[in-house]
């Protein structure tokens, strides 16, 4: 195979006339008139990216830059503010790093993003993969990006057979023999879209692949099995209890979790711990009614929540978190909590249970 030659230059022709129109691209025909990626954009895009999908995204990173159109004015921002708006984006500690990262770049950096990988691997919530995607995209170094589309296109192309993630090395091995010296972040971008669109997990879509005179799946016709994987274990399941309750006045008697671990720093309703045999143990004195179940699925867990409610309670612990109806958004919450919150909402006239 002819690497870094005819695989790249058509891959990128392909592009010039296919690729994405995303919220936070510099197109290829904007690129060769000389417009630059915004690295703040670039980098609040990868980072929304992570195990998300580009049609999620779009909406939260419209409505991020909206607010906050500089990483000095999100550097700036309160923590909750930029919490309640990742609410539903899911693995909150990428929200966390992001506060964190801006504030460094914003006092340490002047403002100005690192333009190399190693600068940008020392920044909070910026691993290898992220660091190359920024590299390459916003400065046009020479950095492989490879990430689950990038994998399926070369376990494609080569055939290979080792299974992932054994064979995540092997495969960034082959993407880098592919990667060209010119064009660098659309290179980048072309592979992303070309497996997010032509080269799809399930029936791809051969015939109109620009890479189908270079690629052995399509030359064998198995191109569908790969990338071979190992037998997945299913994810183990955790209960849990959560209490959703309200004061005569209307507000909502909420928790701020620990800073570390799941959903860290966000803000939810108080409960048990996540567990094979949580303890029922109410947070508070309250007419508690059992209003049913919620369903979550974490990266590594399946969650069912018993979820109580309670109503007109007279005072709210201490340590709580009151927000009044003014004042609650329930799209600030994580998802698990605003399935257990509409749950409750949906169950307002429930004969109240009193705890045990």
């Amino acid at each position: 195979m002819n690497t870094k030659g005819a695989e790249a230059r058509a891959l990128l022709n392909w592009y010039d006339e296919h690729a994405r129109d995303l919220p936070w691209r510099v197109g290829p025909s904007a690129r060769k008139a000389g417009h630059l990626p915004d690295p703040y954009r670039v980098w609040l895009s990868e980072i929304m990216l992570q195990q998300t999908t580009v049609a999620t995204v779009k909406a939260y990173f419209e409505r991020f830059t909206a607010l906050w159109p500089t990483v000095e004015a999100l550097a700036a921002a309160e923590d909750d503010a930029v919490l309640g708006e990742w609410a539903g984006l899911g693995y909150y500690a990428r929200a966390r790093n992001l506060i964190k990262c801006a504030r460094i770049i914003a006092t340490a950096h002047d403002g100005v993003f690192p333009d190399q990988r190693d600068g940008l691997l020392a920044l909070p919530g910026i691993g290898p993969y992220t660091a190359a995607a920024i590299a390459s995209i916003a400065f046009e170094r020479a950095e492989t990006v490879v990430d689950g589309n990038v994998e399926r296109v070369v376990s494609r192309l080569f055939r290979v057979e080792m299974p992932l993630p054994k064979a995540k090395a092997k495969l960034a091995e082959l993407a880098t023999a592919l990667t060209p010296e010119a064009r660098l972040g659309d290179y980048a971008q072309a592979m992303m879209d070309l497996g997010a669109t032509v080269c799809t997990p399930k029936s791809p879509s051969c015939e109109i692949c620009p890479l189908q005179d270079y690629c052995a799946g399509f030359a064998h016709g198995d191109s569908a099995r790969y990338p071979r994987k190992e037998a997945k274990k299913p994810n183990p399941k955790r209960h849990g209890y959560m209490f959703v309750g309200q004061t005569k006045s209307g507000g909502w008697i909420l928790e701020k979790r620990p800073e570390s671990g799941l959903l860290g720093g966000m803000l939810g309703w108080p409960g048990s711990d996540w567990s094979d045999a949580p303890e029922h143990r109410p947070p508070y004195e309250a007419a508690w009614a059992h209003v049913g179940e919620v369903q979550h699925v974490f990266t590594h867990f399946h969650l069912t929540l018993q979820v109580f409610r309670a109503d007109h309670i007279k005072s709210a612990p201490e340590n709580a978190v009151v927000r009044t109806h003014n004042a609650f958004r329930a799209s600030d919450l994580p998802t698990v909590m605003r399935k257990a919150f509409d749950l409750a909402q949906s169950h307002r006239d429930t004969s109240a249970i009193p705890s045990t």
